[in-house]
């Protein structure tokens, strides 16, 4: 392999022209078959044949080739030209040419860009097809000041990994290392990392590294290795990390991981379904790819998050903790009793949970509310134990992609609950001690549905609209005669536009608007629910439906109650619950309240602390204390006599 190359395969412009690498250890001769539109004769075709190197790899220098140049391989002499595994960009999907592309040829501007905080994180999830009418890139870029405004440090990009299709979700990845050709070029997208260090938001980038698309990915065409069948794959063949021939396979993903980190200077990775991602090998891939992830960052600090159902909580516990060495987890937990409380949501995966005040106190305090416990809906334990960790490791969330479209209808949570508690309950998400999410939309209740959405060939699409279908039937409702006819197709150009979120909206919404804005800048300035930290916090249930948080400081002076009533009106009397009582000295003061009219809320009548409290139904309040106002001592009157 040339030594100065920065990945081990691919096309690079090197000193002595482009140097082209690939794995492909069942092939006998191989040629790199150049296309050069600006050549005197247009669409020219050029051949270099390929040199066999240790380990089933094949290389050429090729002096003629530049960027912007399109190339493909030819293998054994057959008549098919495939696309680079390792293709950069595949301007006509991943049926076409690859591109060879200079990175370098981008100016980037933020040299004095250090990652993403260690704290306070906001994280913003954003689909680019969708975000804007556009999809573009470009679009969603002009769009990163209003986004820091409101609040977002961290964006986290769905998939845009090449896949086939006009539209999709992007978990159906068929060119790994080129950037989906409908939303831009590779430049455009470094345009949109860029802008969003500008604007003091980080990027990571969701990326799949468990299966692969069913259509348009060419990598069995070079070697059957990439797969095994060890294991069973959701989604198609799994990977194969662990296997014979499973090192140039994991140092294909490994390079894809620090690919997107050096070359697009994205802040971090989200690992998509990681519990879908098997490897018995000493060194697991997921360990693996946080190490090689942080040494292409260099000094800048990166975010790693992972998703993974059963709650492992190994991921995020250091490597010499037996751990992978993760930076948070996505919290299901959260959304579930979420949505149970404010939908009222009790079939298939919402069945072992009952959106209740204790359930909310467990999740503030401890992250996963499923630790090992039984786990009726699987018929097995679910989770480990994370009563140690710090709370900014659980990525809490009421809406995601997932849980919006598997609704079946697209259906957000503001529209299948009243406007109290949808404020209530975003008070304790962006309130509580986890790291918050929103899904792109969420903040400004947006009117647009979320629809799984992928445009399949002909023979694919009935197949995963099938397959749609009948997992949405684990819900009875979805699985009714009369739902049939509303649920979108997901092939459907419709279904996809129908996604497109009308970002005027946060103008005519403008009370729930203004209800995240002044929430988020609430957390990001006030010093008890900006540095939330393990121990820092307690919880009471005072009701059915009703609990407070204490915000715990060193002193009391900067202690904090949150108040969540998801029932009617509350009087509390007795109050035999010391969490409630206020720091020596001092009294309840109200600091602010879902209810204010700024929100469309009501008002908040006068919050009467040293008497009987009464807490308004269907909202949630947070307290500050204040010094005691004197006591007037009261004169007694004069005996008789």
């Amino acid at each position: 392999m040339a030594t100065d190359r920065r990945l081990p395969v691919g096309a690079e412009i090197l000193p002595d022209g482009v140097h082209f690498r690939v794995w492909a250890p069942r092939a006998k001769r191989i040629v790199v078959v150049l296309h050069d539109d600006e050549a005197p004769q247009p669409g020219m075709s050029r051949e270099a044949a390929m040199t066999a190197e240790p380990g089933g790899y094949w290389s050429c220098s090729v002096q003629e080739a530049a960027a912007g140049m399109d190339y493909g391989f030819q293998l054994d002499g057959g008549n098919g030209v495939y696309p680079d595994p390792a293709s950069r960009w595949q301007p006509d999907g991943p049926h076409g040419r690859s591109r060879i592309v200079d990175p370098s040829r981008y100016r980037w501007n933020d040299a004095g860009w250090q990652g993403i905080a260690r704290t306070n994180r906001v994280v913003y999830e954003m689909h680019v097809g969708t975000f804007t009418q556009e999809g573009t890139y470009r679009a969603a870029a002009a769009q990163l000041p209003e986004l820091a405004a409101l609040g977002v440090t961290v964006i986290e990009l769905m998939p845009v990994a090449e896949f086939d299709g006009a539209f999709g979700w992007g978990y159906d990845g068929a060119a790994l290392f080129a950037p989906y050709h409908h939303y831009g070029t590779p430049d455009d997208l470094r345009h949109f990392v860029d802008c969003a260090h500008a604007a003091g938001i980080g990027v990571i980038l969701d990326v799949v590294y468990n299966h692969c698309g069913a259509s348009g990915c060419y990598l069995r065409c070079f070697a059957d290795g990439y797969f095994t069948q060890r294991y069973a794959c959701e989604w198609g063949d799994a990977i194969n990390f662990d296997g014979p021939d499973a090192a140039p396979v994991r140092e294909y993903f490994l390079a894809n991981a620090a690919y997107w980190i050096a070359e697009f200077h994205m802040d971090g990775l989200r690992l998509d379904a990681t519990q879908q991602i098997f490897d018995a090998s000493p060194d697991h891939i997921l360990a693996a790819i946080v190490r090689t992830a942080r040494a292409a960052a260099g000094a800048r600090t990166i975010y790693i998050v992972g998703e993974n159902e059963p709650q492992h909580t190994r991921l995020v516990r250091a490597p010499q903790e037996g751990g992978h060495g993760l930076d948070a987890l996505w919290n299901d937990d959260f959304h579930h009793a979420a949505n149970v409380a404010l939908a009222h949501y009790a079939d298939a995966y919402f069945s072992d949970y009952a959106g209740t005040p204790q359930e909310f106190v467990s999740l503030a305090k401890y992250g996963c509310l499923y630790q090992g416990q039984w786990y009726r809906w699987q018929g097995k334990r679910r989770g480990t134990p994370g009563l140690d960790l710090p709370p900014d490791v659980f990525i809490n969330f009421i809406q995601n992609h997932d849980q919006i479209a598997n609704s079946g209808l697209g259906h957000r949570l503001h529209q299948v609950t009243s406007p109290g508690l949808y404020r209530a309950m975003t008070a304790l998400l962006l309130l509580a001690p986890g790291t918050p999410m929103l899904f792109q939309g969420q903040e400004f209740a947006a009117s647009t549905p979320f629809l799984y959405f992928a445009d399949h060939h002909a023979n694919l699409a009935p197949l995963v609209t099938q397959g749609r279908t009948a997992f949405l039937h684990q819900f009875p409702f979805l699985a009714a005669p009369e739902t049939q006819p509303y649920l979108a197709l997901p092939n459907d150009r419709h279904t996809f536009t129908r996604c497109k979120l009308d970002l005027q909206e946060r103008c005519r919404h403008h009370e729930v608007y203004a209800l995240h804005k002044d929430l988020l800048a609430l957390r990001r300035a006030d010093p008890a629910f900006s540095q939330p930290r393990r121990g820092g916090l307690d919880g009471a249930v005072l009701g059915c439906h009703a609990f407070a948080l204490r915000f715990l400081s060193a002193d009391g002076a900067n202690d904090r109650l949150l108040i969540v009533n998801l029932g009617k009106d509350l009087p509390l009397s007795p109050i035999p619950e010391p969490l409630l009582a206020a720091p020596e000295g001092c009294d309840w003061r109200l600091l602010w309240s879902s209810e204010h009219p700024r929100y469309g809320g009501h008002g908040t009548a006068p919050l009467d602390t040293t008497g009987q409290w009464r807490m308004p139904g269907w909202a949630a309040i947070a307290l500050t204390p204040q010094p005691s106002a004197p006591q007037t001592a009261h004169p007694r009157k004069e005996e008789d006599g």
